[in-house]
């Protein structure tokens, strides 16, 4: 029996079972895994530093928040209401805002504003580490480009934080 004969003796129903499973394996290759080690492997997936700035956000307990926040290690992110996986929580800096006044003899003095722990106000700078894919039009996290500006949720086990990114460092 001739490859020939054998083509024409395949029903409509043999071929439909080989172009699934042709499309199965094409899917299984073709995964979002398999495109992360690929992006790595070939060099387009670096280390990205991120930060992203909190201000105003009402909180009771702010510094037991960044504790909480710095003991668990990583935060999930949420960009432009899609989730994007998780970063590594380096760091939070306290970006409060001071007050500055000028004495009459010139000197210059600033404090710390007292009405933010009043208020219950957080201003914090949430420094994060992630692998992006670094193309020539910007850095892509999880499929989303992420630029300077671009409105930021960070999401924990006990928060939910809007935030802006100040920063993009690419190691």
């Amino acid at each position: 029996m001739g490859i020939k004969d054998r083509f024409r003796s395949l029903s409509v129903i043999d071929t439909a079972a080989a172009v699934i499973a042709v499309a199965a394996v094409v899917g299984v290759l073709w995964s979002p895994k398999l495109s992360n080690t690929i992006a790595r492997a070939t060099g387009s997936m670096k280390a990205v530093v991120v930060s992203v700035d909190v201000r105003n956000s009402k909180v009771a307990d702010s510094a037991g928040l960044i504790r909480q926040a710095l003991d668990n290690g990583r935060t999930n992110l949420v960009i432009r209401n899609q989730p994007a996986g998780s970063a590594e929580l380096i760091r939070v800096d306290d970006i409060s805002r001071q007050l500055v006044a000028v004495q009459p003899d010139g000197r210059v003095v600033s404090a710390a504003d007292p009405n933010r722990e009043i208020q219950g106000l957080l201003d914090a700078r949430f420094v994060l580490r992630s692998d992006a894919t670094v193309t020539p039009t910007g850095v892509v996290v999880a499929g989303t480009k992420l630029k300077i500006g671009t409105p930021v949720e960070l999401d924990g086990r006990l928060y939910r934080l809007n935030g802006v990114v100040s920063g993009i460092d690419v190691q």
